[in-house]
């Protein structure tokens, strides 16, 4: 199977439990999420949010400008992903801004920073501007809208995973980890891995 570039999403896989890649990249199993009730929800609300959205600037970000539902691809970095919105931001930064079909749970997860931080390097090298922060609008606690800092480790953290990926692929290595009862019971590879 050839496999030259990740997604953010592919990284997202990765951080739940690395063997996802295993599965998908290399032995070519789906994970046929679409048959999932919350998946298909969330991307219903996506596309509805983009119509809704169009021509409002989110002011309190001090934007100046945005693009919907950006495709961004770096042959530098391997990497490919669609961005639900890039901002131009007044001091002549740029930022993400990803819809989670999601609660606001009062804290930001791992998967998410990561996901922003691999959108910030695409926005970063196909927009030629600076990254520093990124934003999420979790729908489901009425559209709450979160700001963070993207930070330089951050991304490095990121690649880092990009690069793990790209082993696990390319070497075709099963990789060791822990059987967590939590995530084991609702994964779609469950009835085929070895815990």
């Amino acid at each position: 199977m050839q496999f030259d570039f990740v997604t953010p999403s592919d990284v997202v896989e990765y951080m739940y439990c690395p063997r996802f890649v295993y599965f998908m990249n290399v032995l070519g199993i789906e994970q046929h999420e679409h048959k999932r009730t919350l998946v298909n929800k969330g991307r219903d609300i996506h596309e509805k949010k983009l119509v809704e959205n169009k021509d409002y600037l989110r002011k309190r970000l001090n934007a100046i400008d945005k693009y919907l539902d950006v495709y961004l691809s770096s042959e530098k970095l391997h990497l490919v992903g669609k961005v639900d919105e890039v901002l131009v931001l007044g001091n002549g930064n740029a930022m993400p801004l990803d819809y989670k079909y999601a609660y606001w749970e009062n804290k930001l997860y791992k998967t998410h920073k990561m996901q922003q931080s691999l959108y910030a390097l695409l926005i970063e090298e196909n927009f030629e501007r600076p990254v520093n922060q990124a934003a999420i609008v979790y729908i489901r606690s009425k559209n709450h809208l979160e700001i963070f800092e993207i930070t330089d480790a951050m991304k490095k953290k990121a690649l880092d995973v990009v690069n793990k990926i790209f082993k696990i692929t390319r070497d075709g290595i099963f990789p060791n980890t822990k059987a967590v009862k939590r995530k084991c019971e609702d994964c779609c590879y469950r009835n085929i891995c070895i815990a």
